[in-house]
C-alpha cells in the first residue's frame, strides 16, 4: 500500500521523504491556505512536486464543471506530478471525464458510498479518496466503505484506486492495509505514530544499558 502526506507543509514533506516513507502528497484548499499565506498557492505546488517524486493532489476550487476543468487544466500544466483533485458531485464526475480523456489524473474527492465510488470509476477516476473518519464521526464504521469498494471494484475489475482519506490514527491505516486499499493518506503526526512501539523503545534501552557495561567504543 502507497502512503501519501496529507499536508502542505513542505518542511514535513521534506522529512518524510528523505527517509523514502511517503509515494505521494495529497492537499486540499484548507491545508494550502494554512500554508500559502500571501504567496502564491502554484509556487507552493510546484515545490512541492520537486520535493516528493509521486503523484500529489492538487484540489480545484470552483464548482461547475467548466470551472473545474479549466482550473485543471491550469494545475496539471504546473508539474507532470499533479493529480487533479475533483468533488464527487454531478459536475465533478464531468469534470473528472474531460480531464481523463485530456489523459490527466484526477482524484476524485469527499466518497461516502460504495454507490458513489462506482460512478466516480466510471467516469474515469484515477483515485477514489472514501473519507474514513468522517464517516467514523456521524456514527458509521468507516472502514467498512472501503471494504465494500474493493470487493465491488474486484468484483468488476475496475482499475480505479482506492485512496483511504480522512484517517485519524494508525488502527484506521492498518485497516486499510488489511482491506487492500491501494494507497492511504495521513497526517504527519499519524505517520511518525506508526514506527512506535513501547517494546521497540525498551528494547532499544536495553541494548543501550547492556553496552554500557562493556565500556567500550564502536
Amino acid at each position: 500500500m502507497e502512503i501519501f502526506l496529507d499536508t502542505a507543509d513542505v518542511a514535513e514533506i521534506r522529512r518524510a521523504a528523505q527517509a523514502s516513507l511517503i509515494d505521494g502528497v495529497t492537499t486540499n484548499p484548507s491545508l494550502m491556505a494554512k500554508v500559502a499565506g500571501d504567496g502564491d498557492p502554484r509556487d507552493l505546488f510546484v515545490e512541492i512536486c520537486e520535493v516528493v517524486k509521486g503523484p500529489v493532489s492538487a484540489e480545484v476550487v470552483a464548482i461547475d464543471t467548466d470551472g473545474m476543468v479549466a482550473e485543471g487544466r491550469r494545475l496539471a500544466e504546473l508539474h507532470p506530478h499533479i493529480v487533479v483533485k475533483v468533488p464527487l458531485t454531478e459536475d465533478g464526475l464531468k469534470a473528472c471525464r474531460t480531464l481523463r480523456n485530456a489523459e490527466i489524473d484526477v482524484n476524485v474527492t469527499l466518497c461516502f458510498s460504495v454507490a458513489q465510488a462506482l460512478l466516480a470509476a466510471k467516469a474515469g477516476a484515477t483515485y477514489i479518496s472514501p473519507f474514513v473518519g468522517r464517516l467514523d464521526d456521524i456514527g458509521h464504521d468507516g472502514m467498512e466503505l472501503v471494504a465494500e469498494i474493493r470487493e465491488v471494484y474486484d468484483e468488476y475489475g475496475i482499475e480505479t484506486r482506492i485512496l483511504a482519506a480522512s484517517l485519524r490514527h494508525p488502527r484506521h491505516v492498518k485497516e486499510a492495509m488489511l482491506l487492500g486499499a491501494d494507497c492511504a493518506t495521513l497526517p504527519p503526526a499519524v505517520l511518525y505514530k506508526l514506527m512506535q512501539h513501547p517494546l521497540t523503545d525498551s528494547g532499544l534501552q536495553r541494548f543501550l544499558d547492556d553496552w554500557k557495561k562493556l565500556d567500550k567504543e564502536l
